[in-house]
C-alpha cells in the first residue's frame, strides 16, 4: 500500500504558501487577497482626494466595507476644514477620523484595564468593566 501525501490534494497560494482545495479557482487564499485588496485601496486613497464612497464605487466595494476598515483604524479621514466628521469617540464623543476611541480614552483605558461593554437591558448604555476581574 502506497503512503498518500496529506496536502496532495491541494494547490497552494502564491503569497502565503496556504494549501487550498483543487476546486479553488484563485491564485491567492482569501486572506491574501483581502491584505492585497485593502492595499491598493490605501494606495489609490493615497494618491487621490475621495471619500469612501469613491472609494467603494472604484473597487467595487460596498460602502460599509470601507467604513468598518476606518471603524478599524486601518485607514482615515484626510482633515479638511470642509470634511465634516461624523465618527465619534464611544467614551467621550469627540469627533474622529478613524478607530471608536480617540487617543486619551485608549491610552486611559489601557492604563486601567477597563473596557466598555454594552449591556442589553441597558438599552445600549454602555458600563465599564476591569479586565482582571473574573466575573
Amino acid at each position: 500500500m502506497q503512503q498518500k501525501h496529506l496536502f496532495e490534494n491541494y494547490t497552494y497560494c502564491q503569497a502565503c504558501k496556504r494549501p487550498l482545495p483543487l476546486a479553488y479557482k484563485e491564485d491567492f487564499c482569501p486572506i491574501c487577497k483581502e491584505q492585497n485588496l485593502f492595499q491598493r485601496v490605501k494606495e489609490y486613497i493615497r494618491a487621490n482626494d475621495v471619500n469612501e464612497y469613491q472609494v467603494a464605487a472604484e473597487f467595487d466595494l460596498p460602502v460599509s466595507k470601507i467604513k468598518e476598515w476606518i471603524r478599524e483604524g486601518r485607514i482615515e479621514y484626510k482633515k479638511t476644514p470642509e470634511r465634516q466628521i461624523t465618527m465619534h469617540c464611544q467614551a467621550c464623543g469627540v469627533p474622529l477620523t478613524f478607530g471608536t476611541l480617540c487617543q486619551k480614552c485608549l491610552k486611559q483605558r489601557r492604563q486601567t484595564g477597563t473596557t466598555a461593554v454594552s449591556h442589553a437591558k441597558d438599552s445600549g448604555n454602555m458600563r465599564h468593566l476591569n479586565i482582571n476581574d473574573k466575573n
